[in-house]
């Protein structure tokens, strides 16, 4: 069950989004009792907005927040110059509140930011550049910067290097969930988000790697470009609260080889070869990541648990297979070409 709050806005003056001046571009953000990092993204999202000529929205999808959300949403609606809609999805967990604002989204352009991350002024001006280079079926995704030097350096992307997703590379963070971008087209070709996966959800995490996966399969490229930035402050600065974040991470993408063992199985390779990895570092080999003293064996054994629970979700939830590819997403107008 969810809530929608339409708040009297103030539209911006240079292309308000109505029925003449379509939205370019819509922000996701999904939040649960975050105000204070929630209203500095809502900040950064405004500045971006000021700084280039696409329309744009800022849907924000509470997830049944018990602090001041609701409240310092109402005032940021009601003084910003950027089209501003909240709501209160019930439901818990990240895909439920993901698939809540993409539904409700008007934007041709449809761009997820965690709560958490501050978004760079020239985001929309990198973005920009990307749409209008004529590729519009696809799900690209930005860089990740490390927000706080007091954050262990987890959950960022700083790769210089413009790349597009083969299964030769694991798809868990080739494009992260905090800085992911796609035309509506795409979204509603790849269809809803999985909500047995996510933050909140029964698989705690990887509801953005499986919708990476579903759009390999149905042959939309996945993009990782080095700019459109954000900065993530994630806040985990011991080793105990990565290992908790690492473990849940290894737990969903355990279900994700299990959901997608005959249509992907070459996510089992890559089981098969941390498994490998896994046993050398029984005898002095490397570990997954040395810097945090991550191990490979964590990620094998939270593998199978994880693989485990999804068999049960699936006899238990068997619809879910259904409706994560049923997309309420409406399509763009008549007359706009097919992704």
């Amino acid at each position: 069950m969810s809530r929608e709050h339409e708040q009297p806005v103030r539209a911006s003056p240079r292309l308000p989004p109505d029925a003449h001046h379509p939205v370019d571009a819509s922000f996701i953000v999904c939040t649960r009792n975050r105000a204070a990092a929630l209203e500095a993204c809502i900040s950064s999202i405004e500045a971006a907005c000021e700084a280039c000529s696409l329309s744009c929205e800022l849907v924000v999808v509470d997830n049944g927040s018990t602090d001041d959300t609701a409240a310092r949403l109402s005032r940021i609606a009601a003084k910003s110059a950027v089209a501003v809609r909240w709501m209160v999805e019930l439901r818990p967990g990240l895909a439920a509140a993901r698939n809540t604002g993409m539904e409700r989204a008007r934007g041709r352009l449809l761009i997820f930011i965690d709560d958490d991350c501050i978004v760079e002024r020239s985001y929309l001006q990198d973005l920009n550049r990307h749409y209008s280079a004529g590729e519009r079926c696809i799900v690209r995704g930005g860089r990740v910067d490390l927000g706080s030097p007091r954050d262990l350096p987890f959950t960022i992307k700083r790769s210089r290097f413009r790349a597009r997703f083969t299964p030769d590379v694991h798809p868990g963070g080739f494009v992260l969930g905090c800085n992911m971008t796609m035309d509506r087209e795409a979204a509603a070709r790849i269809g809803r988000f999985d909500e047995r996966f996510g933050a909140g959800g029964p698989l705690r995490s990887a509801e953005d790697t499986d919708y990476l996966v579903r759009a390999h399969q149905l042959g939309i490229p996945i993009e990782y470009v080095p700019d459109m930035t954000v900065q993530h402050f994630h806040g985990r600065t011991t080793r105990d609260a990565i290992e908790r974040l690492h473990r849940d991470y290894s737990f969903g993408n355990g279900g994700l080889c299990v959901k997608h063992a005959f249509k992907a199985p070459w996510l089992l390779r890559h089981f098969c070869w941390t498994t490998r990895s896994a046993w050398r570092e029984l005898f002095g080999g490397y570990r997954f990541d040395p810097e945090i003293s991550l191990s490979h064996l964590t990620i094998v054994a939270m593998n199978l648990v994880g693989a485990a629970k999804f068999a049960l979700l699936a006899v238990r939830w068997p619809r879910q297979a259904d409706t994560d590819t049923t997309s309420r997403l409406p399509r763009p107008q008549r007359g706009t070409p097919p992704c």
